[in-house]
């Protein structure tokens, strides 16, 4: 009798009220326990994955995750192992619920392993760039703290007092792309231009709001009303 039957028919007449998870096609995770056939209850399952009994039911409440019963317990078996690392790799990258459904819904209808690879990746990339989002944005307010703190430090007068300054087109566009928090290898990108360009004219708007860096030029820039504060 092959050994998927086999396991089959054992749980039936175990009395299991639902068959052994079917793992199907999952992209290939480290999992704990590896190559083995026995069955964990629920608190070995948090324990292998280093979450909490209401971790494990709250995956079952969103549909992730369904245990297989042996009276009123809750057992996992392999495939469970497998879809639970798939969803711990998730959350270890603060994956979304709703995102992550989505992917197990994905992984779930994959007709072959490279189907199945190629939605994980898929899932992974569009994470990847919603994290560097937030980077952008994380870069821009501690940019702005920093402008803050340089303001202080230096006296308000001193931010303040900026000259008449007037920006070719070039530099109000290099400006911008410094008060967005872009180093001077991305402007030089940005501006189509080499990175020794890009500095010598960082520094040239440096010196013309007679700034000690690229911080202190922006905010004398903001304060100026040259560009808009975010």
């Amino acid at each position: 009798m092959p050994q998927d039957s086999w396991k089959q028919d054992s749980w039936k007449h175990a009395g299991h009220t639902e068959q052994p998870g079917q793992a199907g096609f999952l992209p290939k995770l480290s999992v704990p326990c590896p190559g083995t056939d026995e069955r964990l209850a629920i608190a070995d399952m948090a324990e292998a994955f280093g979450v909490t009994h209401r971790t494990l039911h709250f995956y079952e409440e969103k549909g992730l995750l369904n245990a297989a019963r042996l009276g009123p317990m809750r057992v996992y078996d392999g495939a469970h192992v497998r879809r639970m690392a798939v969803i711990n790799a998730c959350r270890g990258i603060d994956m979304p619920i709703a995102a992550i459904q989505e992917l197990m819904t994905g992984l779930d209808g994959a007709k072959s392993q490279a189907e199945a690879d190629g939605v994980f990746e898929t899932a992974l990339r569009a994470r990847r760039r919603e994290l560097a989002a937030q980077q952008s944005i994380l870069r821009r307010q501690m940019q702005r703290i920093a402008e803050l703190l340089e303001t202080a430090a230096n006296g308000c007068d001193d931010v303040s007092a900026s000259p008449d300054v007037h920006l070719s087109p070039i530099e109000a566009e290099c400006l911008g792309f410094m008060a967005e928090g872009y180093p001077a290898t991305r402007i030089a990108m940005l501006m189509d231009m080499d990175l020794k360009a890009a500095v010598t004219l960082e520094a040239g708007i440096i010196r013309k709001f007679e700034a000690h860096n690229r911080f202190q030029a922006v905010s004398k820039a903001v304060l100026a009303g040259m560009i808009a504060a975010e």
